[in-house]
């Protein structure tokens, strides 16, 4: 039978034959059975059926040895590549510190793979994408924002001016002055009034933006000036330079004046300081995570489980919170 099947591997390849995993089984089974003498004149040996064996126990074995590194954990390659997006100036080692402080020790080659993989060059060939949201949010804490919007009065038909000041970083808003007839001593008297509530955290500011309007004259740049806050005119016809501004009056505008019947100066400026306490105790903002920018919610408690709503500006806006 041996003789058979060495004839037949023979004829069907030639001249080098091949042996499948049957023709292995086969003869390994039956090379048991031949005399001693007869077993050097084979075609398979027994050292080839020994080094099947041992091929057929590694490829069926468990645990395999792996050869190289040790695999990288998934969280640390994800903070490594976060830490090398956000800081295109960070080198490996600045990298492996960082990682470190966090409770991860990793070699700097690690970080260099992790980052090889992701196909980011390293610190000195890593481009700084700067880009204007990422810039002026640096810059947002020192910025102040001012600017007019009116609302037409129901009963004589006359637009009244609101002038309001914008904290950009925090979005804090102050509305300063409402009148018929907006003019530039006004206007200056209720920025040194804004510097006075402001106090010390007038120090923090160092920029204000504003339009070409009349109504902001030299006195008023003037008055900033000397608190060491410079007045920076946007461009003709760019109300985008003002944006977080704009996005303020449309807020206001949607929520509270668009919405209701202004009766007068005095209703307006007790609407206005109602919508002010709202907007910056209660109102969730995006840019803040969704929180108000000088929170007066009291603290969740989460024992009290029923929710008491209270209604501003007559039903306009609804606040909620947890009740005992």
């Amino acid at each position: 039978m041996i003789l058979r099947h060495e004839n037949a591997v023979l004829r069907r390849q030639h001249p080098a034959p091949r042996l499948d995993w049957a023709d292995r089984a086969l003869l390994a089974t039956l090379i048991r059975l031949l005399p001693r003498v007869l077993t050097a004149h084979q075609l398979v040996t027994p050292a080839t059926v020994m080094r099947w064996h041992r091929r057929l126990v590694t490829r069926h074995r468990t645990h395999t040895h792996r050869p190289g590194p040790p695999p990288i954990d998934p969280a640390v390659a994800a903070l490594a590549e976060q830490m090398a997006r956000d800081n295109p100036r960070w080198g490996y080692q600045r990298t492996q510190g960082e990682l470190l402080g966090l409770g991860h020790r990793v070699g700097p080659s690690t970080i260099r793979r992790i980052l090889k993989r992701l196909r980011i060059p390293p610190a000195p060939a890593r481009r700084d994408h700067t880009t204007w949201r990422k810039f002026l949010s640096a810059q947002a804490p020192t910025m102040l924002a001012c600017d007019f919007f009116h609302v037409d009065c129901a009963l004589t038909l006359t637009q009244l001016y609101v002038f309001f000041v914008l904290e950009v970083g925090s979005r804090y808003v102050h509305f300063l002055g409402v009148t018929a007839n907006p003019d530039g001593t006004s206007t200056t008297q209720q920025t040194r009034n804004l510097l006075m509530d402001l106090g010390e955290r007038a120090d923090q500011f160092t920029v204000l933006i504003r339009d070409r309007a009349g109504q902001f004259t030299q006195a008023f740049d003037a008055v900033l000036a000397d608190a060491d806050i410079t007045a920076c005119k946007i461009p003709p016809r760019s109300p985008r330079a003002n944006a977080y501004a704009e996005r303020f009056v449309l807020t206001a505008r949607t929520e509270v004046t668009d919405r209701m019947l202004i009766l007068g100066k005095r209703h307006l400026r007790r609407t206005l300081g109602e919508y002010a306490r709202h907007y910056n105790g209660h109102g969730p903002h995006r840019a803040l995570q969704l929180q108000p920018p000088r929170s007066a919610r009291p603290v969740i408690d989460p024992t009290h489980e029923r929710i008491r709503r209270r209604p501003v500006l007559g039903g306009k806006i609804t606040e909620y919170e947890r009740a005992a």
